[in-house]
């Protein structure tokens, strides 16, 4: 049995993977793209459904951030939407792998991700440059543009059902619901006593500045992901 050279091997290896990488990125990038615009169209609805309800200083504001990056605010949380460049596949505990979608053929495992973090708003408008994020969702996209959600409250499509729907302005609307609702509903708790009694006289001078104290949703608590 003749064997094939290393040499083509590795080159055929290049040349598959290389095309299949590109398509999966391309898929995720448009995918992107999409969810920009039905933020942008979502943001101007709720601000046209909540006007003369709210104090003028609440928003409702989209914003793009970049080729890679979006924002919506909503009150006082910043939802942030990344699209990673890179291109992965899940480890093998992970349930994708249960699916006959994937079982029936392993390239549809490889997949693009979009990122889903919540940030206060006044970390960005003071600059407060230490204060932490949480990611609460993230967007799966395969190379034929077959998609799941996983996250906080993300129940549109769970990985078990992967392979059975596209990913389109309809399937999006679900999961930014599902994040932006969540985010709302996850409080500022205050930080535990024990952990700020103390402060040197070093320290308080260098943080007079309100842009130097570090402050987070859940600053010095766990945050589960039981739900992920």
């Amino acid at each position: 049995m003749e064997t094939i050279p290393l040499r083509r091997r590795i080159l055929d290896t290049i040349v598959r993977k290389s095309t299949l990488k590109q398509k999966v990125f391309d898929n995720t990038f448009w995918a992107f793209n999409l969810l920009k615009d039905t933020l942008l169209e979502m943001a101007s609805e709720m601000d046209d459904e909540l006007d003369g309800k709210l104090d003028r200083r609440v928003r409702i504001e989209y914003r793009d951030r970049g080729k890679f990056e979006a924002q919506l605010q909503v009150a006082n949380d910043l939802l942030i939407f990344q699209m990673h460049t890179d291109v992965f596949e899940f480890d093998a505990s992970h349930p994708v792998w249960q699916t006959p979608y994937v079982q029936a053929d392993r390239e549809n495992s490889y997949c693009g991700v979009i990122n889903i973090y919540n940030f206060l708003s006044d970390s960005f408008k003071f600059n407060r440059n230490a204060d932490e994020g949480y990611l609460i969702g993230r967007i799966f996209i395969n190379r034929e543009r077959r998609y799941f959600a996983e996250g906080k409250r993300q129940t549109s499509l769970r990985a078990m059902d992967f392979g059975r729907d596209e990913i389109d302005r309809e399937a999006l609307i679900p999961v930014l619901e599902s994040a932006i609702a969540f985010s709302l509903e996850f409080d500022l708790l205050m930080p535990p006593y024990e952990g700020n009694k103390r402060v040197t006289v070093d320290q308080f001078n260098t943080k007079m500045d309100n842009s130097k104290f570090v402050t987070g949703k859940r600053l010095g608590y766990d945050f589960d992901v039981e739900d992920i």
